[in-house]
């Protein structure tokens, strides 16, 4: 049972802004990052669990400044493949246990690490043209799938949204109503895995704010902040907890 005290609070709040920064100004790729952190201090699944009303209050405060600037045919594709993804994310997660899921964070979050340090050093040859449809429906089955067992869809819908060539806000912008239908899609299973609470709700009412505030600031850091400053802090923050959740799965 999910027992939060002040230390839980003070590892959770600045972990739901740092989300709703990423949500709200970089696209989501981070996000994930919270339930990292929170798997650190609770049982993955409770994590889970306390993540999602928040992300999807952070994506309800994210669809105005972004309304209709995003790439609706790219958004559609992956929606319709992530319900697949979801799905079974679903089944996977009835026969999971808690350390499963901190391999799967974990290696998730270093995974994504790694293929954005492989993409900066320039190991992944550049496209000269989009990836076809039907890797826009296999990226999105990837990112419900992900975004189900830990909140990290992010990664596998920019490999198919970067292929694009799509500008910054656009990205962006496309993301928020991607995830906003793919969060709605993991509510129902959800609530029917016992994954949310009473008391998990409660602690979200007590973060709310936080992620409010986060999605503001990262609306506002959208159009200021230099993505490279953004992501450094992430990368970094993403391969400390992701490499300790693996030592807590295996020992």
């Amino acid at each position: 049972m999910l027992q939060p005290d002040i230390a839980f609070f003070a590892v959770a709040a600045p972990a739901v802004v740092f989300a709703g920064v990423s949500k709200g100004g970089f696209g989501s790729g981070a996000a994930f990052a919270a339930a990292s952190i929170l798997a650190l201090v609770v049982p993955p699944g409770q994590a889970l669990g306390v993540m999602l009303p928040l992300l999807m209050l952070i994506d309800l405060a994210t669809l105005r400044p972004y309304w209709r600037r995003w790439s609706w045919p790219d958004a559609r594709l992956l929606i319709l493949g992530a319900l697949p993804g979801v799905i079974l994310g679903a089944a996977l997660y009835r026969v999971a246990n808690d350390d499963l899921l901190r391999l799967l964070i974990g290696a998730i979050s270093i995974g994504f690490v790694a293929w954005q340090l492989a993409r900066r050093g320039g190991w992944r040859v550049a496209r000269t043209r989009p990836i076809p449809a039907w890797g826009g429906a296999l990226a999105g089955a990837v990112a419900g799938f992900t975004s189900f067992v830990s909140h990290a869809g992010g990664p596998p819908a920019a490999v198919w949204l970067l292929s694009r060539g799509l500008d910054k806000t656009r990205f962006q912008a496309t993301t928020v109503i991607v995830f906003w239908a793919v969060n709605i899609m993991k509510f129902v299973p959800y609530a029917f895995l016992g994954i949310f609470t009473w008391r998990s709700l409660a602690v979200d009412l007590v973060l709310a704010p936080f992620a409010l505030l986060g999605a503001w600031l990262g609306v506002l850091a959208h159009r200021r902040v230099p993505e490279s400053v953004f992501f450094t802090i992430t990368y970094v923050l993403l391969l400390l907890t992701g490499a300790k959740l693996i030592v807590d799965a295996l020992t």
